[in-house]
């Protein structure tokens, strides 16, 4: 069981800035309001990290009109979009609680002059770093090999699903079509049955209408 949470944790690691205690960070995470989603920003100081892996947090703590404000994070929690690192505190301790007790000016941290956030690197995630070794391993215990096969399996897989869904399409046209053929034959097949009712009306009518002329013959006869 501790072997399937270690897993779970591992997929939810990602790559974040290298930041340090002192470092002076901003925080860009999401606030979720009702149905609305905004992004905020907390700039502050690191004053503490604690934990390991995916249970690692960090305290940002900013004095706001006077006030200190303190918030912690998960390092790796979804709802943070970005960290960026604007400065580098030059401190020697792991925990900056003094500055709990300082305003103003005594509140700040000395930030070094060589620092440029563009030489910032990201943490390495062990699992990503597995990944991209040719025939390593990753944290599952699964082989990249393997990872690489499954792959190139899937395009597989989806172009032979390709021709299938391209032949459903075809028999639901023909499907749409039989009936219309079969109501045209209908159609054809009407006027043809009216007219040979047509046919067979004038039929009756010239054989009722012949026996008549003999009778008349018979009657002049008389008469003359």
């Amino acid at each position: 069981m501790n072997e399937l949470i270690q897993s779970v944790e591992r997929r939810q690691l990602r790559p974040v800035p290298e930041f340090r205690v002192g470092d002076r960070v901003r925080v860009h995470f999401q606030v979720v309001e009702g149905t609305r989603r905004r992004t905020q920003v907390f700039e502050g100081i690191v004053l503490k990290q604690q934990g390991k892996g995916a249970r690692r947090t960090f305290t940002v703590r900013k004095l706001s009109f006077g006030v200190g404000v303190e918030r912690t994070f998960p390092v790796h929690s979804p709802k943070i979009e970005q960290i960026e690192v604007a400065a580098r505190g030059e401190v020697r301790r792991a925990k900056l609680y003094y500055l709990r007790g300082r305003i103003g000016r005594r509140a700040r941290v000395r930030e070094s002059r060589d620092f440029r956030p563009e030489d910032v690197g990201l943490t390495a995630v062990p699992e990503l770093d597995a990944q991209a070794e040719p025939g390593g391993v990753d944290q599952d215990g699964a082989g990249v090999a393997e990872a690489q096969r499954e792959a190139e399996a899937e395009p597989e897989a989806e172009a032979q699903e390709e021709p299938a869904a391209e032949a459903e399409p075809e028999a639901q046209a023909e499907e749409t079509e039989a009936p219309e053929q079969a109501a045209e034959e209908q159609q054809e097949e009407q006027p043809e049955a009216a007219a040979q009712s047509q046919e067979a009306d004038e039929a009756e009518g010239s054989g009722e209408a012949e026996p008549a002329e003999p009778e008349g013959d018979q009657q002049e006869g008389k008469s003359g």
